[in-house]
């Protein structure tokens, strides 16, 4: 059990525990240096030579198999041992049909030993009173000479070869694996009778019966009991044993082709396991020094190996990493041309507001130019804020985006109460019309968030509303385009309309060109805002410009494609 745990222990990827000083990076750097396997190559060693070494045992504990063929011996001992019983009780019977008979033990006996000795089973017979009349083993080919085998001669041990020792190693785990202890032990008697012979003794009584045991040396002695009779009178009982050698190299044979199969499968596991697990792990830790070459680098960008072509899990997470990647580089550039904005931006209000403050601060000035240059620095404050502002909700926009809940909206209901706010308050004051058109069935159910779509159609209206002069008109109208597509939103005004060269531009950060008299209200963010929030959602907004039939500008008007919910959520 301990080496057990030993085992799995070096099995088991060490797990050691992390100081708050040390990065991701870091610990996997010390892990790789501190273990010389990969885990997972081990991990797979142990899953697959686990099947094979299950075979091998199986390979070494055959008992049934051995079950099997000590009944098929005791069966062949049976069909042999009645063969040799009915050419005794023919041949060696003394009497006749109307008298007693009684075998010629003489005649017995030599017809056992030509019978039974070429086939090297010992047989023994013993008469109808338990008596033994003769033994294979210790009479000659005549049958009339007892023999008494003499001890072998003091020879030198011989010299153990390879096959004996092979051997020698399959008999000591044959004789730990067999099940000797369940059968009785036999003893050699110098003069035995029926008594030291259960089987006999069934024999004598006219059945048929075997029995197994076990030899001081770890042997099975097979013997089976036919009686020997004629015209259905017991004369005596012939016993006829084996032991189990045959079984025993059978069984050898057996466990040495399982064992080479099982040597040749595990040879192959191995190397198929080894050669998966290096189209796994390689191209993993791969994968991890190209993850920390990304995230230590500072001026270039390094490359993602390219495993797309694998076409399995592992090229999904390459392709994953790699558009991750991608995103990030692209966010990290986004955020330094942001703050690269953010400072350009800023720069302008606090210049002007450092001149004016040092101008102000002349003793000598004009009340009346110090009360316009204060006037003048209470707009840049202002502009500050809202450009503060702006930038607040457009770093927080990803975020907010990326934890608001998508649910269907009501494009309808939407768009109704925005234009009835704007042509009670806003417009109103500014003395423009806000007209709401609908021109598409219901329902008007779009895949998004009310509270953004509301945001994207305040800002472009509020922008349609800054170019509209007085008396003009803003007209909102809900359409869809075929069947199943996106419902488009388009906002017009009658202003100047955009520069041919701006269409685009005017989407970008910080862009704004707005007539004098809303100079500084605006910081130039709410467009791309629009436009960030429109593709997170899957949608679109573009700008152009409504020309009259001879070509000249009508106003603006901005289009938004708004994808449409799905049927049943």
């Amino acid at each position: 059990m301990a080496s057990l745990k030993r085992l799995l222990a070096t099995l088991r990827p060490s797990r050691r525990r992390t100081t708050r000083d040390e990065t991701p990076s870091t610990v996997r750097r010390r892990r790789r240096s501190s273990r010389r396997y990969s885990p997972l190559t081990r991990r797979i060693l142990l899953l697959n030579i686990v099947p094979v070494a299950l075979l091998a045992l199986g390979a070494v504990y055959l008992s049934d198999y051995e079950d099997e063929l000590i009944d098929a011996e005791l069966a062949s001992l049976l069909v042999q041992g009645e063969m040799v019983a009915a050419g005794i009780s023919e041949v060696a019977v003394v009497g006749g049909e109307t008298t007693v008979n009684r075998l010629d033990a003489d005649t017995a006996r030599q017809l056992l030993t030509r019978l039974v000795r070429p086939t090297g089973v010992r047989a023994r017979l013993f008469s109808e009173t338990g008596d033994l009349l003769g033994d294979s083993a210790l009479l000659s080919d005549a049958g009339r000479i007892h023999v008494t085998p003499l001890p072998p001669l003091q020879q030198a041990p011989p010299e153990p070869s390879d096959e004996r020792f092979g051997e020698g190693v399959a008999d000591w785990i044959a004789r730990q694996l067999s099940h000797a202890d369940r059968y009785p032990h036999y003893v050699e008697q110098p003069t035995p009778t029926v008594r030291d012979f259960p089987e006999a003794a069934s024999a004598l009584r006219g059945f048929n019966a075997s029995a197994v045991r076990v030899v001081s040396d770890g042997r099975l002695m097979l013997s089976a009991a036919v009686p020997v009779q004629r015209y259905k009178q017991v004369m005596g009982a012939l016993l006829l044993t084996r032991d189990n050698r045959a079984i025993a190299a059978s069984l050898r044979e057996v466990r040495y082709d399982m064992l080479t199969i099982a040597v040749a499968a595990l040879g192959v596991t191995v190397l198929l396991s080894l050669y998966l697990a290096g189209t796994i792990t390689q191209p993993i830790a791969r994968l991890a020094r190209a993850a920390d070459a990304v995230r230590l680098a500072r001026d270039t960008r390094p490359e993602m190996p390219d495993l797309g072509r694998r076409g399995d899990e592992i090229g999904d997470l390459n392709d994953a990493l790699r558009s991750m990647t991608d995103a990030l580089w692209q966010r990290l550039n986004a955020i330094e041309s942001f703050a690269a904005d953010v400072a350009h931006e800023l720069k302008n209000p606090l210049t002007s507001l450092r001149s004016a403050l040092e101008v102000a601060a002349r003793p000598d000035l004009d009340p009346d130019q110090r009360a316009r240059l204060m006037a003048i620095v209470n707009e840049d404050i202002n502009r500050l804020n809202r450009l503060i502002s702006d930038i607040s909700d457009a770093s927080r926009l990803d975020a907010e985006l990326m934890r608001g809940e998508v649910k269907p909206v009501d494009l309808q209901a939407l768009l109704a109460d925005m234009a009835h706010h704007y042509a009670t308050s806003t417009a109103n004051k500014s003395g423009v019309t806000i007209d709401f058109r609908v021109a598409a069935n219901p329902p008007f159910a779009a895949h998004g968030h009310d509270g953004r779509y509301g945001q994207v159609f305040r800002n472009v209206v509020d922008n349609a509303l800054s170019f509209s002069p007085p008396g003009s008109r803003v007209v909102i109208e809900l359409s869809r385009e075929t069947r199943g597509g996106p419902f488009v939103v388009t906002i017009d005004d009658e202003g100047p309309g955009i520069p041919e060269d701006n269409l685009e531009s005017i989407f970008q950060r910080f862009y704004s060109e707005r007539p004098t008299e809303h100079f500084g209200q605006h910081s130039g963010l709410g467009l791309s805002i629009c436009r960030q929030i429109m593709e997170t959602y899957g949608g679109s907004i573009s700008a152009t410009n409504r020309h009259a039939p001879d070509g000249r500008v009508l106003g603006a008007r901005f289009t938004m494609r708004v994808p449409a919910a799905a049927r049943g959520g």
